[in-house]
């Protein structure tokens, strides 16, 4: 039944037009010492249907994500290639470190195989021949996931290779920007790959697979790969996640769990270093039990009702000169529920931000104003009220055919006394 509700808020939400911030004040780590000490350096547990994080410690701190960058670069290149493509393994491809498919130099593969390499075994040769099958280059496919990260609201983010190894580029102001994102953003990205593209549900089936076989174009080799994201059978309701790990960005994961009607994304970055490979299922298993046993899905909902708004230079609706116009507002009317997932004690806040008046000529959808949810003084939903009805604007010609109206009119009634 919740899962249902659920369901029917996000698309009431789509059929409104609603703005759903992706964000709000994060639960500060402090806040929560005595329950959630974490071996990460930046964390964020967010809640995926909103985007709204719900606990953060750093979570704005620039910092290497290692094979975290594979969602990216998997979801780039499902949106934008075909799986039946052609995948050529080029040399630089071929000199790629460890953890690599070994593939040499000119081995063909299909673009669909290439990926569960990429997201399974997490094969750094793999995603710089993605990388090239779908840009040309590596530099052109960085290009790709910095536009789509900026599009996906990401400002603290920089990508400058497809495996997430440590690495420095230029920006297109000159600077010097390391590879590099922050949890909030890396979290934001996984709540885009499962739930927000148009190819969220390849995505789904391709890191939630845990054996994946397949052979290169010619029959030349034959390459089994296997999920090594454990949180996958570590807890009930996992989705998806992806592992990284270099010497500079340390252990990291991102991860989600769908559970009781609640989508939960947890993102960590600086997790330990060798020998604390298992530091990060640790501190996903605190926060994703945390989202799950304090946090709640609440319809915090409230009808409005709002008085009618004047229009500078309308036409009255009786007709008359001497009578105000007005425009009939109300909230859209498919929008009937906000679901959040609150805590005990947080409180939502609403506000109207409505126009004084309006200007003729008024048509019905017309925007008025907004109803604002705010969150620890942060917006978490807005709903636009809008013009039910049409005022229309007075013009000469408007004037010109009432005083001509109201003269036969009066005519006419005159005639009528003296037969």
């Amino acid at each position: 039944m919740k899962i249902r509700r659920i369901r029917q808020f996000l698309a009431a939400v789509a059929a409104a037009a609603v703005t759903v911030a992706g964000g709000g004040r994060a639960v500060r780590a402090e806040e929560t010492d005595q329950e959630l000490r974490l071996y990460a350096q930046s964390a964020v547990l967010m809640d995926g249907r909103t985007g709204r994080i719900l606990y953060g410690k750093n979570e704005l701190e620039k910092r290497p994500m290692a094979s975290t960058t594979k969602i990216m670069t998997c979801i780039l290149a499902l949106e934008n290639g075909d799986p039946e493509e052609e995948a050529e393994f080029s040399a630089l491809a071929d000199s790629q470190p460890q953890v690599s498919l070994g593939a040499p130099e000119g081995r063909r593969f299909y673009l669909k195989d290439l990926l569960y390499s990429l997201m399974l075994e997490s094969h750094n040769d793999t995603a710089v021949a993605i990388a090239e099958c779908i840009a040309g280059t590596t530099e052109e496919f960085a290009a790709m996931m910095n536009e789509k990260a900026e599009e996906l609201g990401c400002e603290d983010t920089w990508f400058v290779t497809p495996n997430g190894l440590d690495a420095v580029s230029r920006d297109e102001k000159g600077a010097e920007r390391a590879h590099s994102t922050t949890a909030a953003d890396l979290a934001r990205i996984m709540r885009y790959c499962i739930y927000q593209s148009p190819k969220k549900e390849e995505f789904l089936k391709i890191t939630g697979t845990s054996e994946y076989q397949f052979a290169d174009r010619e029959g030349k080799g034959s390459y089994s790969c296997v999920n090594h994201n454990a949180f996958l059978t570590m807890m009930e309701g996992a989705l998806s996640g992806k592992t990284g790990f270099t010497g500079g960005a340390g252990y990291s994961y991102v991860g989600a769990l769908e559970r009781d009607g609640k989508c939960l994304i947890v993102a960590l970055l600086g997790c330990g270093w060798p020998p604390h490979k298992t530091y990060k299922w640790s501190d996903t298993r605190k926060l994703m039990e945390y989202g799950l046993n304090r946090y709640d899905y609440q319809d915090v909902w409230q009808e409005r009702s709002f008085p009618p708004v004047p229009v500078r230079n309308g036409i009255p609706e009786s007709g008359d000169l001497g009578d105000r116009a007005l425009a009939e507002i109300a909230l859209t009317p498919e929008a009937r529920e906000l679901v959040l997932l609150l805590k005990e004690g947080e409180k939502v806040e609403i506000k109207y931000e409505g126009k004084s008046s309006l200007t003729a000529p008024v048509t019905p959808g017309e925007e008025a104003g907004r109803v604002i949810y705010s969150l620890n003084g942060e917006i978490v939903a807005t709903f636009p009220v809008t013009v039910r009805g049409s005022v229309g604007e007075i013009t000469g010609r408007w004037c010109l055919e009432d005083v001509l109206g109201k003269y036969f009119l009066r005519s006419t009634e005159s005639d009528g006394i003296l037969m």
